[in-house]
């Protein structure tokens, strides 16, 4: 398990340095959160303004349809900035480079698959919110587990999507596959990126705390703007190096080796054999 651990930083370090040195990759989740936000104004104020009986929930039909619509297109805004993510971040492990307008251009040829997919995934996610609605806090516990197999076995929908042009449900079966081929220590290596960046928020939010112990308002209002600052920053910094890492492990996945800008054995040694894993309770 140390082993493990520790090649999971290994995978985080080199993701780092990658990022570091292509800072433009971080355009991606930036322009996505800025267009998620007017996403979310162009649903809620009109609901607001027009003291609309309607509401995003699964209290009513009307309800639940406005919701699904409001999933449908967050979930394609993302899935669109993070395919043009991808494609530059695959570019960049093949030893070439592409602008931010080129890695749009990339997303943009996929926007029926972008669609089909944000379908599919809004579907599943308006699930989850009903039975969590529904069941009371049983329904949060069993959502909160679907909803994290289900984010495992998808983890490679979007780059078969993006670098395969497979169909949706073709995509999802081979993500499945993907992942099976590389469970073990490939979780531990996702899992440890949000760790890592949770950490660190974590540490602001008790520097934060310490600050209501002083008691000065000012200094308060100063703690909590640096602190959402922060949560900013690290979703920004999370969300490119979630790309980078999932682009090596299905480089790796696909072809048997590690992608040339990472060091020797960084991604090699994130994967335990296949034929030394027996799937049993706890695995997929």
């Amino acid at each position: 398990m140390i082993d493990r651990i520790i090649r999971s930083f290994e995978l985080v370090k080199a993701s780092w340095r990658i990022l570091m040195e292509d800072k433009k990759l971080l355009a991606f989740p930036i322009l996505s959160g800025l267009v998620t936000l007017l996403v979310i104004a162009t649903f809620v104020i009109p609901l607001i303004l027009s003291n609309s009986a309607y509401s995003l929930s699964t209290n009513s039909v009307a309800g639940i349809v406005l919701l699904f619509l409001f999933y449908v297109v967050s979930y394609f805004v993302v899935i669109f900035f993070n395919v043009g993510l991808i494609s530059c971040v695959q570019a960049k492990l093949n030893g070439k480079d592409m602008s931010v307008g080129e890695g749009l251009s990339a997303a943009g040829r996929h926007l029926g698959a972008i669609l089909a997919w944000a379908i599919v995934a809004a579907t599943v996610g308006l699930i989850l919110r009903m039975i969590e609605d529904r069941a009371g806090f049983l329904g949060q516990i069993a959502a909160a587990v679907v909803g994290g197999v289900w984010s495992l076995v998808t983890l490679f929908v979007v780059p078969v999507l993006a670098f395969e042009d497979k169909g949706v449900f073709a995509a999802m079966k081979e993500s499945l596959e993907l992942f099976k081929k590389t469970w073990g220590e490939s979780v531990v290596g996702t899992i440890s990126i949000t760790l890592v960046f949770a950490a660190v928020g974590f540490v602001g939010v008790l520097l934060f705390l310490a600050t209501l112990f002083i008691g000065n308002p000012t200094l308060i209002i100063a703690a909590l703007v640096l602190l959402l600052v922060l949560i900013v920053v690290l979703a920004i910094l999370a969300s490119a190096m979630q790309g980078i890492f999932t682009v090596a492990l299905y480089t790796y996945a696909k072809t048997g080796s590690a992608p040339g800008v990472f060091p020797p054995g960084s991604v090699e040694g994130a994967f335990a054999p296949s034929a030394q894993q027996q799937f049993g309770p706890g695995n997929i």
